[in-house]
């Protein structure tokens, strides 16, 4: 079936949807950000009200038996079922757009997301429930991964292609930006209910609102993308830079290297980024007496200085290029690696220069760590090749990492913070390297 003939078949949504835009006007590079950035920052909306919900809900609502620590790591073990769940999730998408466009698979996927982030809101806690309440909690958080796997639209590679060469790294910050937006939003939700509410409250129903916000802002962000994916002019770009779901098997066997390496080039960033956003609030809330609200709005505060890191990082990679931009991001991560476990054990003043600093220097590396290697893509093979890229990057990089490093930190001292980012720094510079080594390889052939 032809991706025009999916389209016109997958439904009212998609649509409506294209009878609103069917005004045959040509589609801007700046249209295409948009859209990024709305469904970027959704999906990373639901991502964060789990995440904080993970430390400060989700230890007490579903581990009340254990002890502070031990029902944290409890929670954080649940955490990657979403990460390992993603690439799964691909697999069935792609199936779906091949078979009935990528409206259709879109707006199951994202259905799909908002849908179980908003079960969590109504699930039973240990005490009335049981056992069966965490396999429930685990089962959404699978589901949740499952989605995520579908939200691939394609729009972040069709905007890398029709930017303008000069201003390529300009483009490919903006999806970037929907990351610290999405966090603003789901900390700011989070910081209200903690400032507004008295604790037994919160941790009875409060906590249940972000979750149940999470579907209606899914259901903006379908229609955001809706609204560019159900065009004419949008079916005919993606025709031209053949960005089509290929077989993951195809995909797997031809450029299966390409993955792999792809996976490994935002390493530093990705490491990074829980270590500035979920494992510090779970190391103020476990040993410190400081008010998770008022860490929040820290954490708040960096996310904005992220922003600003993000769109300079657009600003430098068009002068010096993206590869080598994202070297040098990951060689300030590797500084940051030697000063983060002394600002983080260094009492209030210490944990918000942690915080700020950390996440400038994420969104500097960040802002370019989307499709980075994409070039190493056959056209045929780019769309499903990138979408697999970023699933295996997200899994190795930052699926695990609150769990890992709150082990590590809880036992070694907060000097594994350090070696925990210096390896993903290492790990980003040695994937360039070989990335640089192999486009000599084949020129010289």
């Amino acid at each position: 079936m032809s991706q025009s003939q999916g389209v016109a078949n997958s439904g009212d949504l998609e649509r409506d949807a294209r009878l609103v835009n069917a005004s045959g006007h040509d589609i801007a590079p700046g249209e295409i950000a948009i859209g990024v950035v709305i469904g970027r920052m959704s999906e990373f909306f639901d991502f964060f009200v789990y995440a904080i919900a993970s430390v400060l809900v989700f230890p007490r609502v579903f581990f009340p038996n254990a002890e502070p620590y031990m029902a944290m790591i409890y929670s954080f073990a649940i955490f990657p079922l979403a990460f390992i769940a993603r690439p799964l999730g691909s697999v069935i998408f792609m199936a779906v757009d091949r078979k009935h466009g990528r409206g259709a698979k879109l707006t199951m996927a994202l259905f799909l997301l908002g849908g179980s982030t908003a079960a969590i809101s109504f699930l039973p806690d240990y005490a009335t429930l049981g056992a069966t309440a965490i396999v429930l909690l685990g089962l959404f958080r699978f589901l949740q991964g499952i989605a995520l796997g579908g939200t691939w639209d394609g729009l972040a590679s069709l905007l890398a292609l029709n930017a303008p060469p000069h201003r390529r790294g300009w483009y490919a910050m903006m999806p970037q930006l929907g990351a610290p937006l999405g966090f603003m939003l789901a900390a700011a939700l989070f910081a209200f209910l903690l400032a507004t509410m008295p604790a037994e409250d919160f941790q009875d129903w409060g906590w249940r609102y972000p979750f149940f916000v999470a579907f209606a802002v899914n259901v903006v962000a379908l229609f955001a993308r809706l609204r560019l994916v159900a065009t004419p002019e949008f079916t005919a770009l993606l025709d031209r830079d053949e960005l089509q779901p290929a077989r993951v098997s195809a995909t797997l066997k031809d450029n299966g290297w390409n993955i792999l390496l792809g996976a490994f080039v935002p390493l530093a960033c990705f490491a990074l980024f829980h270590l500035v956003t979920v494992f510090p609030l779970a190391w103020i809330n476990l040993y410190t007496s400081r008010d998770d609200g008022g860490f929040l709005l820290v954490q708040i505060a960096g996310a904005a200085v992220s922003i600003v890191t993000i769109v300079i990082s657009g600003l430098v990679a068009d002068r010096i290029g993206r590869r080598r931009l994202l070297a040098v991001g990951a060689g300030f991560i590797g500084l940051f690696s030697f000063v983060a476990p002394f600002l983080l054990g260094g009492g209030r003043s210490g944990e918000a220069t942690f915080v700020i600093l950390g996440f400038a220097v994420l969104g500097f590396s960040f802002g370019q760590a989307s499709g980075a290697v994409a070039s190493n893509f056959e056209r045929r093979l780019r769309y499903t090749g990138a979408a697999l890229t970023s699933d295996v990057a997200w899994l190795i990089g930052a699926g695990f990492s609150p769990l890992i490093v709150l082990s590590l930190s809880s036992h070694l001292g907060l000097i594994a913070v350090g070696g925990y980012l210096l390896s993903g720094a290492i790990c980003t510079l040695a994937a360039l390297m070989t990335n640089n080594q192999l486009q000599l390889d084949m020129r010289d052939r």
